[in-house]
Parts: C-alpha cells; sequence; structure tokens
C-alpha cells in the first residue's frame, strides 16, 4: 500500500460511455466494448466555504490552527452474500435505467469484503502519516440483514479470515471472488464506531422481515428455494405476487453468471440452491449484540454505550477526554413495526429518539461541548422529499417533522455538523443561521459520505481545527481505496464504473440534490473535497480560548472577526 494518495493529490476519472450499448448483466462484454476504463487525473482542491460566515467576514492572510480531531467515516458497505436466494437480482432487469436497480444487481456484488479490506489497508496507510483519532461507520454495513453479510464486515475490520461464500461455497477454490483470504484489519489503534442503517435491519433495506405482507419473507433466507415475487421495484405491495423468481449469482463463474432467475412460468419446478442457516436475518437487537463479538475496540463499538438488548441504537461519545466535542450517533432509520407498506428508507424519529436527541443536546450545549451529529440518512437534500424513499417521512408516527428537527438543531450553535450516508453521494450542504447577521453561529453543515459499494467508492477524512480568528475549519477530504491491479478489489472498481456508464447512475442521482441550494456544489468526477468553516458563539470561543490560548489571537468586532492582533501566550502544536 505505498501508492496510498487521497483526492487531493489525484483522482479517478471515468471513461466516456462507450458507443455499444449492453446490459449491466453482460460482465463478459465489458472488457470487448470497453466499459469500466477509468484514469488517473488531477487532485481536487479543497474547496473553502464560508457559507456560515457573516458576510463582513475576511480570512485572515495569516491563519494559526490547532487541530483538535482526524478521524475517518466509511459508509454504505453493503456486504452482500451473491449467493442468498430471496435477494432481488432479476428485478433489476425490469427497470434497466433505474439508478437504484443498480445497486440492486451489478457486478460489485462479487468483490464486496475486498473492497472494504482494500479501503481498511488504505485507512492504515494514512494512520501512519496522520494518525486517526477514531473511525465510524454510517450504516448500511450489510446489505440485507443477514447473519453471515454482518459477521463479514465485522471480521473483516477485526483482520480474521474471510470465507466470502455460502450455501455449497461453489467456486471457493478455483473463483477470485470466492477464495478465502486473510483480511489486513483496521490498525488496533484506531477505535471504530458504528450507526445503524436502514440495509441493517430491513429485507433489501426496504421491507420489515417479521412485520412484512408476505408471511414466508423471514423463512425465504435459510430456505433452500429461490425466493419469487413481484415487481417490488414499482410497488412494494407487490412483494406478495409470485411473478418471478429472483436469481442467484453462480459462484463457479468468473463473471457471477445469474441463474434461478425470470418469470416463474419458464420454471417446471421452484429452483433451488444450497441451503444456508447463516444467512439468517437478525432482528436490529441481534444485530447490535454482534459488535460485541469483536477483536477489535471499543467492544460493542458504541453499542455498549446504550440498550442494545432492547435495539435502542443511538449513543453519544467523547472521542477525546482533553477535547470539548462530542459525537452523538442518532439512529434515524424507520421501524420495523410502523405499518407502512413503502420503501423503509426515510429518515424518522420516534418519541423515545427525539427525546434523547433533544437531551443530547441540551446537555452538550450547557456542557460547552462542540458537536456533531452522526446518523444514516441525510436531512434537507432531497429534491423531492417528502416524497422521495430517502427523504423525511411525513407519516404522523414521526415524532418531528423536518422544519421543526433543523429549528431545534439551529437552536444549539455547538453543533458544528450533521454527517451522513445512505445516497451513495459526496454531497456538501450548509445549514445557514436563520439569524445570520446578529447569530450566525447557529448555522451547521451538512456532510454525505458516499457507499463503498457503488462509484465512486469511497470514504472521508475529517480533519477538525481551531483557527486563530475565533473560527473552526472542518477539512474533509475523500479517498478512493489504493488497490493493485487485477486484484478483486480492482475489478470492482472496473465493475462500478461499468455500472455508472451503462446505467447512468451518477448523471441521475446527481440530481437528487436541490437544484435551487446555492450551498450545494458540483462534485467533479462524483468526489467533493472543503475547508468548511463555521464560527463559534461567544460562550464557545471565550471557552476554548482558556483551554488553547492561540485561540482569538485576532480580536473580533461587531462586523465579525475583522482582524486584530491581540496578545496571546502558551505553547501549542501547529499543523
Amino acid at each position: 500500500m505505498s501508492d496510498v494518495q487521497t483526492t487531493a493529490q489525484r483522482t479517478i476519472v471515468p471513461g466516456p460511455k462507450p458507443s455499444t450499448a449492453i446490459d449491466l448483466w453482460e460482465i463478459s462484454k465489458y472488457n470487448q466494448y470497453g466499459y469500466g476504463a477509468w484514469t488517473y487525473g488531477p487532485g481536487l482542491p479543497h474547496d473553502k466555504r464560508l457559507d456560515l460566515m457573516p458576510a463582513a467576514y475576511r480570512v485572515p492572510a495569516v491563519m494559526k490552527k490547532t487541530k483538535l480531531l482526524n478521524f475517518f467515516t466509511i459508509s454504505d458497505i453493503h456486504i452482500t452474500d451473491k449467493e442468498s436466494p430471496n435477494q432481488l437480482i432479476y428485478i433489476q432487469r425490469l427497470h434497466p435505467h433505474l439508478p437504484v436497480g443498480a445497486s440492486i444487481y451489478s457486478g460489485i456484488m462479487l468483490y464486496t469484503t475486498h473492497v472494504l479490506d482494500a479501503a481498511v489497508q488504505t485507512v492504515n496507510a494514512l494512520h501512519k502519516r496522520n494518525p486517526l483519532d477514531f473511525g465510524i461507520s454510517l450504516g448500511d454495513t450489510c446489505n440485507s440483514t443477514q447473519y453471515n453479510e454482518t459477521r463479514w464486515y465485522i471480521d473483516v475490520l477485526d483482520g480474521k479470515v474471510i470465507r466470502p461464500s455460502s450455501g455449497d461455497h461453489r467456486g471457493a477454490e478455483t473463483i477470485d471472488y470466492q477464495k478465502p483470504y486473510k483480511a489486513a484489519g483496521l490498525d488496533k489503534s484506531i477505535p471504530w464506531y458504528q450507526a445503524l442503517g436502514n440495509h441493517d435491519h430491513f429485507w433489501m433495506g426496504s421491507i420489515p422481515v417479521d412485520y412484512s405482507l408476505r408471511k414466508d419473507l423471514l423463512q425465504s433466507f435459510i430456505t433452500d428455494e429461490v425466493f419469487a415475487t413481484g415487481d417490488v421495484l414499482s410497488d412494494p405491495r407487490k412483494i406478495n405476487d409470485r411473478d418471478y423468481y429472483v436469481g442467484v449469482l453462480d459462484g463457479s463463474t468468473p463473471y457471477g453468471d445469474i441463474k434461478y432467475a425470470g418469470p416463474v412460468g419458464n420454471f417446471k419446478s421452484p429452483p433451488k440452491v444450497a441451503a444456508d442457516p447463516d444467512r439468517r436475518s437478525l432482528l436490529r437487537s441481534e444485530w447490535m449484540q454482534e459488535y460485541f463479538k469483536t477483536s477489535s475496540q471499543p467492544v460493542g463499538h458504541g453499542f455498549n454505550r446504550t440498550d442494545a438488548e432492547k435495539g435502542f441504537a443511538s449513543y453519544s461519545f467523547m472521542p477525546k477526554s482533553n477535547i470539548p466535542l462530542k459525537v452523538i450517533v442518532l439512529d434515524n432509520t424507520q421501524k420495523e413495526d410502523d405499518g407502512s407498506v413503502d420503501i423503509h428508507g426515510h429518515g424518522f424519529l420516534d418519541r423515545a429518539r427525539w427525546a434523547w436527541l433533544k437531551t443530547e443536546l441540551a446537555e452538550g450545549t450547557a456542557a460547552g461541548q462542540l458537536m456533531i451529529i452522526a446518523a444514516h440518512v441525510p436531512i434537507g437534500v432531497e429534491v423531492t422529499a417528502p416524497n422521495s424513499e430517502m427523504g423525511w417521512w411525513t407519516d404522523p408516527q414521526n415524532a418531528v417533522t423536518l422544519p421543526d428537527l433543523i429549528a431545534e438543531l439551529q437552536s444549539h450553535p455547538n453543533l458544528i455538523m450533521w454527517m451522513a450516508g445512505h445516497r451513495h453521494l459526496n454531497t456538501v450542504k450548509a445549514f445557514i443561521s436563520p439569524d445570520p447577521v446578529n447569530a450566525p453561529e447557529k448555522g451547521f453543515w451538512h456532510v454525505e459520505t458516499p457507499s463503498l459499494r457503488d462509484f465512486p467508492q469511497q470514504f472521508r477524512t475529517f480533519e477538525i481545527y481551531l483557527n486563530s480568528d475565533g473560527t473552526l475549519s472542518i477539512v474533509t477530504t475523500n479517498v478512493d481505496p489504493a488497490v493493485k491491479e487485477r486484484t478483486p478489489a480492482a475489478i470492482s472498481r472496473q465493475y462500478a464504473v461499468a455500472a455508472m456508464q451503462i446505467v447512468q447512475t451518477w448523471d441521475t442521482t446527481t440530481k437528487w440534490n436541490s437544484t435551487n441550494d446555492p450551498t450545494i456544489k458540483p462534485m467533479p468526477t462524483g468526489s467533493y473535497n472543503a475547508e468548511l468553516v463555521k464560527p463559534l458563539s461567544p460562550a464557545m470561543k471565550a471557552k476554548i480560548k482558556t483551554l488553547y490560548p492561540i485561540f482569538g489571537i485576532y480580536q473580533n468586532d461587531e462586523a465579525g472577526f475583522s482582524p486584530g492582533w491581540a496578545e496571546s501566550s502558551g505553547s501549542i502544536n501547529r499543523k
């Protein structure tokens, strides 16, 4: 891993879409027609963002910085048991150009554990150069609630031997993506924490397993019969139809050929696979308990700080005891028993989680702590919300509306950032203060981390600095996992680029961003690096100045942080 660089040094640039049209599942033709080609392009500079600052603010010519934290986020890994009998592989063919269809089926499914392993090795290399204080995964670790998917995910981070196949383990001795291998494991000095995503406790991230209209859904995970269902992409209620066998991937073939898929009428009898009890679906409490079976730190990976046995997946932690900053990890996924027949990808807080969040924010404000919220579902970025499957849920069961949630967040000036995954995008949005002149500190940043599965297959790093003019900087950088040619992770990158070219996922998914929001900027080649400047409240500045003497070296006037020299003493570590 000597050739580890971030997107600040170089970027992955996909080639143009080839002229010959092929289908997503025709993987054997990718090389023939040039699908999946990419090159290295120039680095992507950090866009210095002053959206939250007063109009009169001017960046000082000399800015001294004190580093508070350095951490990474990963999200939407979607570790996939490609041989599971109840996926929706064939349904993608009914919607060949629907972006979400590529998340249901693409060649990337063959290599999900390998991409995570490559990302972990890249994190380790970055850690040696610039030590990381912690990492956090923002959810959707597994693809469809399965026990084996969850274990592969944790075991990759723990550095265990991975056997990335199931059932009768076809191709495990001859096919690259099926062969067992020893994962590198995250550097043991880096603690990592976990958030809950919708795919972690809903079938295919969409439908509750125990409360589904389909009574045999729970059994379908561990049976030997390939699942038959309707076109749930057009209407989730069609799960009760038995129109199509969804198919599995054949692990004995180099390209994971699709088999046992198509209209039910094409089959004389239900197609069979080797059953595997390790495919069983996990309840959210069972999924959380798996994080206590780990060799990395902390045991429980955050769920040790909450009532994991009852499935309460929200908690908070202080990354460093000497830094007044806490991370609030919020479960904002839907409930299993909400009775909704829609796709369960909406943002949602029940009364207990809403009350808990308000308490955490109030306690952080009272204690003079900077705060970061880490959740799976983003807020305020969806074009079609509330109609979007990923927007904030408008059902009366939701304890808070999106406007009221944002108002509560903006009432806590120590909140600096909301981090999310879910949409597989790198979008950065500014929630500007409702009183930008007199109280700019009520604004906060919203940063999304993309998927390790779909293009651009990246994670993010965050460096948080105190600036000597009374502001805070969040420097966030996209990172492509370093891969060697012809390795499984390198092949996955080709397949991710090919899927983007064939289905045009990037062109379409970026349109999910609010087009009339001037704080959302273009993302060249899918990436976006930025330095996000955040004003602090007078009370927080006064507290920080006692802890870090260099902070406040510039005096602020009523116009908003204009530079003027003041006395400062003490020694610090400088960037």
